[in-house]
């Protein structure tokens, strides 16, 4: 029986079934908000639905010089990837489903393998274009990942556990700490959105430049389960961000209706707020900026985000020294 609830978890919920409905969900709202934004209409809510029929319907072109078995597989590590990142996150309270010492660190690990399988998919395409978005894609890596991590493992340092599960258990018992979280959360969310190839960072899919990038040559299937590993991402990438500091929520009393606790349907649909809200911001990002060059992107990372992780880090060490005296 324990196995077959730790398959019902990967493949239903809250694995790969849940987040795929829900990745096209966030996908509707961003594209949604993003389009209201610049007063436009915007899709409708079928349109994410769609399109990735359409795209099962198409044929899979595979280039004469490619990998071809790399080709194929590199969409499904991306998948697998974001989807295993999302157990480790605690949802409905504080305690995730597979949680240990030291996840964290699995958590930023995993989100790191569908940028390097971005990377490889257009280094094996053999294209021209899908070339130059590979090494934007791995150039970009090396500019946002570090504030990132530096940004999301502050809440760590202050809470002094390297666990997801410990950090929101601290954080639900002292939520006021998070506010000594604040400059790590904007530095976390912009980094995200690098993370993500979002405007203003969009620059390896860079449609007007290099067509499509790094997917320049993939289509049908293939396609769409890169269009599937990136909606899962930024679910599982706006959880995190939740998690680490929005942690409010986790750890409620009984609420109790017909002799049925609902504590953690109520708990659940707060983090889904949560993760909605996230997303609410990233589209604001996405709306107010232009596309950045490649150079300006690394020039902001290092000289902006990268001092003010610094300063975050500091700051959670300094509040740690003044709480253990």
């Amino acid at each position: 029986m324990h196995y077959v609830y730790d398959l019902f978890c990967i493949l239903v919920f809250p694995g790969l079934i849940f987040l795929s409905i829900f990745g096209v969900i966030a996908e509707f709202i961003d594209r949604k908000l993003y389009a209201r934004m610049q007063n436009r209409m915007g899709p409708p809510w079928f349109q994410p639905v769609a399109d990735f029929i359409k795209l099962l319907a198409k044929e899979e072109l595979i280039p004469e010089e490619a990998d071809a078995r790399m080709f194929k597989v590199l969409p499904v590590f991306a998948v697998a990837a974001v989807v295993t990142a999302f157990l480790y996150i605690p949802l409905w309270n504080t305690t995730s489903l597979y949680s240990f010492n030291g996840d964290i660190i699995v958590v930023l690990y995993l989100l790191t393998l569908p940028t390097l399988t971005f990377f490889l998919a257009g280094w094996y395409s053999t294209s021209l274009y899908a070339t130059i978005g590979a090494v934007r894609t791995l150039t970009q890596l090396f500019a946002y990942e570090v504030p990132l991590f530096m940004g999301i493992l502050c809440p760590a340092i202050l809470a002094d556990s390297w666990s997801l599960e410990a950090i929101a258990k601290f954080y639900s018992e002292h939520p006021w700490y998070t506010l000594f979280n604040l400059l790590g959360f904007v530095v976390s969310i912009i980094a995200v959105q690098g993370k993500l190839e979002r405007i203003p960072f969009d620059i390896p899919e860079a449609e007007t430049e290099i067509v499509g990038g790094t997917f320049t040559e993939y289509s049908g299937k293939l396609l769409a389960l890169f269009r599937m590993a990136i909606d899962i991402e930024l679910i599982v990438c706006a959880a995190l961000l939740a998690a680490v500091f929005l942690p409010f929520g986790l750890s409620m009393a009984p609420i109790t209706i017909a002799g049925l606790d609902i504590e953690p349907a109520v708990s659940f649909l707060i983090f889904l707020v949560k993760i909605l809200a996230i997303i609410f911001v990233m589209s604001l990002i996405r709306s107010i900026f232009a596309r950045l060059r490649i150079d300006q992107m690394i020039d902001f990372c290092w000289k902006y985000l990268a001092p003010a992780a610094l300063v975050q880090i500091l700051i959670s060490f300094i509040l740690k020294g003044i709480l253990i005296r």
